[in-house]
């Protein structure tokens, strides 16, 4: 079993903050203690949420979140900045198209040696990178 870890880009970080800092703020300066709380609470949730983001290979099955892919049924791998909604932290991703319509799009730290793994069990892939 291989875990990769989803690449985080720094901007993403600082608009959170920045969105959840000002009513955090604002909350203390105004004595709204509720509202502060229930910001921090978010947040905190949100970073665990993300910290809970990664891609395991195991088997000949990759699993990115609840969902698990066979590795056999991966079509084709190629680079994108899609801004979708994905398991992805990072706008430098790859798209991984598998069965006949499905993709996903993710973001994996070491995105070389994670193609290279997938290729080892399924070298029919066609990676554009």
């Amino acid at each position: 079993m291989k875990t990769y870890r989803s690449k985080i880009d720094w901007w993403l970080i600082l608009l959170i903050l920045g969105i959840f800092g000002y009513p955090i703020m604002e909350g203390i300066l105004t004595n709204q203690y509720g509202l502060s709380i229930t910001m921090i609470s978010i947040l905190i949730i949100m970073f665990w949420m993300f910290s809970k983001i990664k891609y395991v290979i195991e088997g000949t099955m990759l699993k990115v979140w609840w969902v698990k892919i066979d590795i056999h049924s991966i079509k084709r791998i190629y680079i994108t900045n899609n801004p979708l909604s994905s398991p992805a932290l990072s706008l430098d991703r790859i798209a991984i198209v598998y069965n006949t319509y499905d993709e996903v799009l993710i973001s994996p730290k070491l995105k070389k040696e994670f193609v290279e793994e997938l290729l080892k069990i399924n070298p029919t892939i066609i990676v554009e990178i």
